[in-house]
This record gives structure tokens, sequence and C-alpha cells, in this order.
């Protein structure tokens, strides 16, 4: 289980890097900016389906026991 603890660290790194978020059900989500995650005690908000302007259309819960790990997001390799 990822503590809200590290979340927040990842959130606040200087400089921000994104990451990527993966759950207990094999969902991910990914973090592009640090005001699209809001943190709760025992859950965070992912807001997604973000337009050009990075407003979400909606949030996610995800509670904090269902996400197993928490890592970059890969990046295209060359072919």
């Amino acid at each position: 289980m990822i503590s809200a603890l590290e979340l927040k660290q990842r959130m606040d790194a200087q400089p921000f890097t994104s990451f990527r978020i993966c759950m207990s059900d094999g969902k991910t989500y990914d973090i592009t900016n640090h005001d699209m995650m809001f943190l709760k005690r025992n859950a965070i908000l992912v807001g997604i389906d973000l337009d050009s302007d990075s407003i979400a259309e909606r949030f996610v819960e995800c509670v904090l026991l269902h996400i197993t790990r928490i890592g970059d997001i890969p990046t295209a390799q060359a072919a």
C-alpha cells in the first residue's frame, strides 16, 4: 500500500515530474501536473478527461489501500 505521505512527497517534488498510479484492479492514472490530484486521508481524487486548459471533466476516487505502486510514466522508445 502506498501512503499519503509518499504521494504528497511526489506531488511536492521540485521540479514536478509526471507519474503513474497503478491500481489493484489493473487501472492506471497518469498524473501529468500537480493540480490534477487532491489528497485525502485514505484516498486521492484524480482529475481525468482533461480539456485543453487542463481542467478535469470529472474525478475518480482512488483508495490508498488499492494503489499497488507509483512510478514514472514510460516514454516511447525509438524503433
